[in-house]
């Protein structure tokens, strides 16, 4: 029987999401690519177990994370009648719906149709009653933004989710839809978009729209997939995610130009003495738009490096002008 850390809470940073009541962790358990069929049950159990008692108390799932599609969601839901239904309100759970899921014309995108059946579908997998928050996972550019958003409103009053969110929006998309749900009376809670030093698109006007609507921002990647850890260095290992699971780490994203940058940006890192992902790490959570940074792991150990960057010193007005440079 699981027992967890009784000082769980003691060291974790929470952040508040946008102008929303809700606290979250300022590094959240993102369970995109190692809750499949692909990795052991007591390896994800442990990841979990580990996460929350270290203070992480927001596990971020979508309806088709696997492989295969809903095996994320099923895996948790064994998991949430073994472990966590005791700690049930002491969990965010996120899910999301908008990318392909199952045959036919209303297995995708953001119908009315799809989202309510996701909704239904995710709970069923995950064994519980409500999500804290359901996200539509990217913007449909066939389906009017009144239609998904009000299906977000539908799914929020019926009582499926606490809270509505978006995903993977642009600046005027994030506005469209943040301004529909507030018409709706069911205010956008946050946005996740990707986001890290190699990719910082979301610094174009989505983080100023953001912060003017006070809707928080939880950023997936901010490792860029494992790039800005190191390990590709020097080639690719034959253990890392590019060797192994390559759908959305391709080996042709090791551009020379990147691995220029992560080389200076390792330098910054060792004059810090710490590790370059943790620099990447501090980066991301430099500014308070960002409510939280999901990370992912294959091993209980990376989670608990992951959380020391919340002893170490913040980002000096000079290492930042430094990265700058690099990423400029």
């Amino acid at each position: 029987m699981y027992i967890p850390n009784e000082n769980r809470y003691r060291d974790m940073v929470y952040r508040r999401c946008g102008g929303s009541g809700v606290k979250l962790p300022v590094l959240s358990l993102g369970l995109w690519h190692n809750f499949g069929a692909i990795t052991p049950y007591g390896t994800q159990r442990d990841l979990l177990r580990t996460a929350f008692d270290c203070g992480i108390t927001h596990f971020d799932l979508a309806n088709n994370y696997g492989p295969p599609y809903g095996e994320a969601e099923r895996n948790f839901g064994r998991l949430m009648d073994e472990d966590w239904r005791p700690h049930r309100d002491e969990l965010f759970l996120s899910t999301k719906a908008g990318y392909d899921m199952w045959d036919g014309p209303y297995g995708n995108w953001g119908s009315r149709k799809y989202l309510v059946s996701s909704i239904d579908q995710s709970l069923k997998r995950m064994r519980v009653d409500y999500v804290d928050v359901f996200y539509h996972h990217r913007p449909d550019p066939e389906t009017p933004v009144e239609e998904t958003m009000g299906a977000l409103d539908y799914i929020v009053r019926s009582g499926k989710a606490l809270y509505a969110g978006i995903s993977n929006y642009g600046p005027a998309e994030v506005e469209a839809a943040i301004k529909e749900l507030k018409r709706l009376g069911t205010p956008c809670l946050s946005d996740q978009p990707r986001y890290s030093m190699l990719g910082r698109h979301i610094e174009n006007g989505l983080t100023d729209v953001l912060r003017r609507e006070k809707t928080g921002c939880i950023v997936f990647q901010p490792l860029a997939g494992g790039m800005l850890t190191g390990k590709y260095l020097n080639g690719i290992p034959a253990d890392s995610r590019m060797a192994v699971d390559n759908r959305f780490l391709k080996p042709d994203s090791l551009t020379e130009d990147t691995l220029r940058r992560v080389r200076a940006l390792k330098e910054i890192a060792d004059a810090r003495g710490q590790k370059l992902h943790h620099l990447a790490l501090q980066w991301v959570l430099r500014d308070e738009v960002i409510t939280s940074a999901l990370i992912g792991a294959s091993r209980p150990e990376q989670i608990l490096d992951n959380v020391q960057i919340l002893s170490m010193p913040p980002l000096s007005g000079e290492e930042l002008r430094r990265i700058d440079e690099i990423l400029a």
